[in-house]
């Protein structure tokens, strides 16, 4: 399998994208186009930050998770592939945050801090055509009356065709993040992109983070490898070519530790090539 280059990657593949926005600046410029105001943060963001309730539970990593000056949290996820299951994974990201913001044996849910769960993605989710759809929680019965819980679930799409529902901005912000490319940049009229353009190149240019992004690969290529020999130890007869685009799938999406089930059981590999559309 042929590895991709560091040049080649754009701001929606999740290496590139956590690598940009450990940079609290770009963080910043992202966060203050997608909310139309200034965000100031307030310590630098952690990119695949681990979070679980107990050790044994199942870890999720998060993509770009920051905090600002007024104590608010945002989880922001780069979502290149359709896994059909967006909304409740949402959900399931807020739940542990929000376990993980309770301090223990506190009992005042009011400290809890307000959650913005952030997906991008380059497909639209509900069909609307809508580049940005914000969820909150209302009363069906009387949708003045707001639960004001504090958490808000925020999906992009790169590919929305109502410009007139948002600002112009954040659309050049979602086609850059598309295509992070020179000629994409040049059609931008964001200061804050341009800027944030540059950094994207020095990125790209590092030798630092070009061995880094090799070894990001070779790890992965060591699991998919070791997917196939513990596949092939327990007998699985299984095309190579299947087996690895489900396993590139399933990284592309952090869900590693589906790699090794996947190769081993068979009845849950075939629901993953089903949810993946792997043929």
């Amino acid at each position: 399998m042929g590895r991709r280059q560091l040049a080649e990657l754009n701001l929606l593949d999740r290496f590139l994208f956590n690598e940009a926005m450990e940079d609290p600046e770009n963080m910043k410029t992202v966060l203050d186009i997608i909310f139309e105001q200034d965000i100031s943060l307030k310590s630098a963001p952690q990119s695949e930050k681990e979070v679980r309730t107990l050790p044994d539970n199942r870890q999720v990593r998060l993509d770009v998770y920051a905090w600002d000056e007024e104590e608010n949290v945002y989880d922001t996820e780069a979502q290149k592939e359709d896994t059909k299951n967006l909304p409740k994974r949402s959900r399931f990201y807020q739940a542990l945050l929000d376990c993980n913001l309770m301090e223990p044996g506190s009992i005042d849910f009011n400290a809890l801090n307000n959650v913005f769960i952030i997906t991008i993605a380059p497909f639209d989710i509900f069909g609307k055509g809508l580049y940005k759809y914000t969820f909150r929680m209302k009363c069906e019965e009387d949708e003045s009356v707001r639960l004001e819980d504090g958490a808000t679930r925020i999906f992009l799409n790169c590919h929305g065709t109502h410009p007139e529902s948002v600002n112009p901005e954040l659309i050049e912000l979602l086609k850059y993040m598309e295509h992070s490319t020179n000629e994409t940049a040049r059609r931008c009229h964001s200061e804050k992109i341009q800027l944030l353009h540059q950094k994207v190149c020095q990125i790209r240019s590092s030798e630092r983070v070009e061995a880094k992004f090799m070894k990001a690969w070779e790890e992965k290529e060591m699991e998919r490898q070791k997917a196939f020999a513990e596949g092939e130890n327990k007998g699985i007869k299984l095309g190579e070519e299947k087996l690895s685009k489900l396993i590139v799938k399933l990284t592309e999406v952090g869900r590693e530790s589906d790699v090794i089930k996947a190769a081993s059981d068979e009845k849950y590999r075939e629901k993953l090539f089903e949810e993946f559309k792997v043929e």
